[in-house]
């Protein structure tokens, strides 16, 4: 399907280190991420990810565990995103990521459509992290397995079918 050009892809994924981020356990995480950033950025279809002036996302706490994370991202299309989460490097990482983070006992990526140009908050992330949780995937907030198309085009949810050990915490 051809990028809606009014309407780009925003996601937010969250979790919970196993250890504080300068713990040696976390070292394989961390010593990765201006790396899978840097994939990100040259990614075709990206458009904007959340980061501090060190340049990750990291070091933004929300609520009172430190160790919990947030990553937030907009992209061209739920297809390049996609391409960059399933079929660059970054599949390497996220396989890996029982190593690092607790097994989540809620949805932990969510998807929605923003207005191109608009780039989102974390709160704005959360809550629709939230919505899924509550609601299911809906055409306000959705999975990669229940993917909605933007909202000025008709359509059912599609499944984009992502790896299942990706996806997976089995």
């Amino acid at each position: 399907m051809e990028p809606a050009k009014d309407w780009h892809i925003a996601q937010m994924n969250v979790a919970t280190a196993l250890y504080p981020l300068d713990d040696p356990g976390m070292a394989g995480f961390v010593s990765r991420l201006d790396e899978v950033n840097a994939l990100a950025e040259a990614s075709a279809g990206f458009v904007w990810r959340l980061q501090t002036e060190e340049g990750n996302a990291t070091d933004i706490q929300v609520g009172d565990d430190p160790r919990f994370i947030v990553n937030m991202s907009v992209w061209e299309s739920t297809a390049a995103l996609f391409d960059f989460v399933y079929r660059s490097d970054h599949r390497a990482v996220m396989v890996r990521r029982r190593e690092w983070f607790e097994r989540p006992v809620k949805v932990y990526q969510v998807l929605w459509w923003v207005p191109a140009g608009h780039r989102p908050t974390v709160e704005e992330g959360l809550a629709r992290l939230e919505h899924l949780n509550a609601h299911g995937p809906t055409a306000t907030a959705f999975t990669f397995k229940s993917s909605f198309p933007p909202p000025d085009r008709a359509g059912t949810p599609s499944d984009m079918a992502p790896e299942p050990y990706c996806v997976g915490w089995s």
